[in-house]
């Protein structure tokens, strides 16, 4: 694979990038002196990531960081499709995954806030199929071992928020029979169809039991549909990104999104990236069947748009004269709703909240956010998090997956912190 980056060429962009801070419209730019924050600190976040690049670990990132409701910093680097030789733009559009979770729980929580349900509620009075709810006394998702018992109580709406209703899922307990189970269900399907699939699983453990990581949200998704009676593009539209002007967030895409559509990537034997989805119209963003609206992981987004949602929660629940929702509920959504139980897939010193994973104990984490800040990422190696007491907002776009492998997230948090000296 080529050489993806000169030294020449991240001049070049981060030259554009302070270009595109000038002409930003709606989101107000400042020096980052004026806002506590070092720019000469900052400065030292392009090498770190050009490194990844060059080491042919990522194809190319975006990384953003707002303090006190100002852009401070906005850093274009590499490539978007490697391939095709496209340098990335400020405008390209990621595969977010996960990071759909929140924009999904806030839908929820406007509901919430309407006076439609009560976060104790049982998720069987709007979804049936889930009033029969069974635990797999082994936590085998199949049922086939171990005796299937009654729950000790319902499973809560609020349970479907914080991961800890129980669901069969493709980590813990028998994963292999959920992928078996959930391999049957026709992704050209609806959500509606997908959510009954998942409901005739066993549940691992029984509701409130632990925290483990599921397509919870996609549930939440699916209330969210049947309570405002909208399908959940629909609603996210008409709700949510309209208001924010989010206009290039969505589930799917059509053709004219295709010379903005990121390339994704997997690493190869030796760790290089290697093509797995395309940036172009044969993409199955662009290509694949758009009925199944996944609440858990389906949208793609902006660095841009995804900034204003999450400014909009660091602002308590409004941007630029449009509120939606109370300051109250956004404390609420990210305080930390699943007291000791542990959170294994962010580690420790880590709670959740409604949609987020939130940090309780930032020794045990050892992570430069502050506690209380609220954060989740993508399965494609995005992230971003809001820190109220900082008044941060960080995001970072790329496209490779897995990501274990690199530090390339808690590296951009860490220079992000370094910067603020006051």
């Amino acid at each position: 694979m080529k050489h993806l980056c000169t030294t020449g060429l991240v001049i070049f962009l981060s030259a554009l990038a302070s270009s595109n801070l000038a002409v930003a419209s709606d989101l107000p730019i400042s020096r980052p002196e004026a806002v506590g924050m070092s720019s000469e600190r900052l400065s030292r976040i392009a090498p770190v990531m050009q490194r990844y690049i060059d080491a042919e670990l990522v194809p190319g990132t975006i990384t953003a960081i707002m303090r006190r409701g100002r852009l401070v910093h906005l850093e274009v680097l590499g490539e978007m499709d490697v391939d095709a030789d496209k340098v990335m733009r400020r405008d390209t559009v990621f595969r977010i995954a996960s990071m759909t979770k929140p924009i999904t729980s806030v839908a929820l929580m406007m509901l919430w806030e309407e006076g439609h349900f009560q976060l104790r509620d049982p998720v069987s009075r709007f979804l049936p199929e889930f009033s029969e709810a069974k635990v797999s006394s082994s936590g085998d998702a199949s049922g086939n071992t171990g005796k299937l018992v009654d729950v000790d109580r319902p499973v809560q709406i609020r349970d479907m928020l914080t991961h800890t209703a129980g669901l069969a899922n493709n980590y813990l307990g028998n994963a292999a029979a959920y992928r078996e189970h959930m391999s049957k269900y026709d992704r050209a399907g609806d959500l509606a169809g997908y959510i009954r699939h998942l409901a005739r699983l066993p549940l691992n453990y029984q509701p409130g039991g632990a925290w483990q990581y599921s397509s919870a949200t996609s549930v939440v998704g699916r209330l969210v549909e049947v309570i405002s009676g909208q399908p959940l593009d629909e609603f996210f539209y008409e709700r949510i990104f309209e208001p924010l002007d989010m206009p290039d967030t969505h589930f799917f895409l059509d053709e004219s999104y295709a010379n903005r559509l990121a390339a994704q990537y997997t690493p190869g034997d030796d760790q290089k990236i290697v093509l797995q989805d395309p940036g172009s119209a044969e993409s199955r963003w662009i290509k694949g069947p758009k009925k199944l609206f996944s609440g858990s992981g389906g949208l793609v987004s902006t660095v841009d748009d995804y900034l204003h949602f999450q400014q909009m929660m660091l602002n308590g629940g409004t941007l630029n004269g449009m509120r939606l929702l109370a300051p109250s509920t956004i404390s609420l959504m990210i305080e930390n709703h699943t007291g000791d139980l542990p959170i294994w897939l962010a580690g420790d010193g880590m709670g959740f909240g409604l949609g987020y994973g939130v940090v309780v104990d930032r020794g045990a984490a050892a992570t430069p956010l502050s506690e209380g800040a609220a954060y989740w990422g993508g399965a494609y190696c995005t992230i971003s998090w809001i820190d109220p007491e900082q008044e941060i907002v960080g995001v970072l776009m790329t496209q490779v997956r897995p990501y274990s492998h690199i530090n390339i997230r808690q590296d951009f948090q860490v220079l992000t912190y370094q910067a603020i000296v006051e």
